[in-house]
């Protein structure tokens, strides 16, 4: 049993890479992972690149069965769909198939200020649209593309793993409740991640937790105890040099 919670950025992704590394070598085709996930997406790169460690896990003959009691919605659905059986709360928001962007732009400020703002590039494309410079339509239209090109690629992303899923009706950004998603094939099962697992212990299945702790120091292994000591310890040090030093006078 696994843990994520997303956030904007998928910070969380590096800790799961290693997860699934230590899993690899001792999953069989007889094991199953439960991943309870919780995000509502961020990055695309950095959701793609979750999404991936996931298909680690079935690369590796495990099952992979993902919870979603809240929210899977966005780059959190393009981890969702990475598993064999989707599972859902009633009210968890599933969906969210869409990319969005947004670029806040002073061109209009700082020319009022007689603001001068120069963006020099090699390559056409290279800046398409821009914070502080003037926005053109056909940067406009470049951006427009990028970001239809990167639907596309989600959409690809999910119908490969999804196939029975009718794509082009559910990635317009909508987004579904779990009692809703499940009609549609975007989940398999309506239920909580507590009454899953719930259900596995009544089969007397083991269930062990998965988490990574990070090494601890030597001080902090032995306690404020040992810190005491080795303060004595320094004291006594100390004082023997000053008496040897007397000695010596």
């Amino acid at each position: 049993m696994l843990d994520f919670v997303g956030d904007i950025k998928a910070t969380g992704v590096e800790s799961l890479a290693e997860q699934v590394t230590a899993l690899e070598g001792v999953l069989t085709d007889k094991d199953e992972v439960v991943l309870r996930l919780e995000s509502g997406g961020g990055l695309v790169h950095a959701y793609g690149l979750a999404a991936a460690q996931l298909d680690r896990l079935r690369a590796a003959g495990a099952r992979l069965t993902i919870t979603v009691d809240k929210v899977a919605a966005s780059g959190g659905y393009m981890m969702a769909c990475a598993a064999d059986h989707v599972v859902a709360a009633p009210f968890a928001v599933i969906g969210s198939i869409g990319v969005v962007a947004q670029v806040p732009n002073v061109h209009r400020l700082l020319k009022k200020h007689d603001v001068d703002v120069e963006i020099l590039t090699a390559g056409r494309y290279k800046r398409t649209l821009t914070m502080l410079g003037e926005n053109t339509e056909e940067g406009r239209e470049k951006f427009l593309s990028d970001l239809a090109r990167t639907h596309d690629l989600f959409k690809q992303h999910v119908g490969n793993r999804r196939p029975q899923l009718d794509v082009e009706a559910v990635s317009q950004g909508d987004i579904w409740y779990g009692s809703e998603a499940i009609a549609i094939g975007l989940i398999d099962e309506v239920g909580t991640s507590q009454a899953l697992l719930a259900g596995y212990l009544k089969q007397d299945l083991k269930i062990f937790e998965v988490s990574l702790e990070k090494p601890r120091r030597m001080m902090d292994r032995f306690g404020k105890g040992v810190t005491l000591s080795l303060d004595r310890v320094l004291d006594r040090v100390l004082e023997r040099n000053v008496e040897s030093r007397w000695q010596q006078h």
